[in-house]
């Protein structure tokens, strides 16, 4: 990663962005997205957990669809460690928008670790559609700071009014952490691979549901983008023999 002295990024000759307006835009993320904590809060106490187990979780974790796999898991009846991996591995897109987000920001390495907590899929929204290294740290950092305090206070409130009202079930709340994953998730969805990709995950995880212990169906729907990126990799090859035979 290169040092804070880095020369500034500027993207297809793109203009340099106001910063009120970069956040404004990190803003209105990190408040949509963070608000979104309370269903977490809800879901985990639901799945049996304490409030201190709850809030540990959005603190140290900060990942939303991990922290939602994990309790559903649990929730389900699955083994924490069968859990705990179908966390761990939806956690691992992290690791590559990290590889992308540290040449764009350039950041001091005594500041990276900290910055590594919040590479997750808003800030790495946010940081990429800039077209200033500078725009990119401004956005990374307000989206980062606004999440994360959004996040956990409402993890907190959620996990206190669960405990409140009694058994999440019989309110339905159960269904509120799926929910707004769906919700978070279906936006992103845009190109013919990606919904190729989560309809494939769907089929494997409903399908697989009733013979497999609870979490397992989690981790075999990861299948889905190996199984669409070697379908993608066969078409292509045969396109190119076909239009070598000609």
């Amino acid at each position: 990663m290169a040092e804070q002295t880095a020369p500034p990024v500027i993207r297809d000759g793109a203009p340099a962005k106001p910063d009120a307006a970069v956040v404004r835009d990190a803003l209105g993320v990190g408040v949509a997205v963070g608000l979104s904590g309370f269903a977490f809060g809800v879901t985990s106490a639901g799945a049996g957990l304490s409030v201190l187990q709850t809030c540990v979780l959005s603190l140290l974790v900060f990942t939303g669809a991990s922290q939602f796999a994990l309790v559903g898991a649990l929730t389900a009846g699955g083994n924490p460690f069968t859990a705990a991996a179908g966390a761990f591995f939806l956690g691992t897109r992290n690791a590559f928008y990290g590889l992308r987000l540290s040449q764009l920001l350039a950041l001091p390495k005594a500041v990276r670790p900290f910055a590594a907590h919040w590479v997750i899929d808003e800030t790495a929204a946010v940081s990429l559609a800039q077209p200033t290294r500078r725009a990119a740290r401004i956005g990374f950092t307000a989206t980062g700071l606004t999440l994360y305090v959004l996040w956990n206070v409402t993890t907190l409130l959620g996990a206190l009014g669960a405990e409140a009202i009694g058994d999440t079930a019989a309110w339905g709340l159960d269904a509120a952490g799926p929910a707004v994953f769906l919700a978070l998730l279906a936006p992103m969805l845009k190109s013919a691979t990606e919904r190729a990709t989560a309809g494939i995950a769907v089929l494997l995880g409903l399908g697989l549901l009733p013979v497999l212990p609870a979490g397992v169906p989690v981790l075999a729907a990861a299948l889905a983008a190996p199984l669409v990126l070697w379908f993608q990799g066969r078409r292509t090859a045969s396109a190119g023999r076909e239009k070598d035979s000609r």
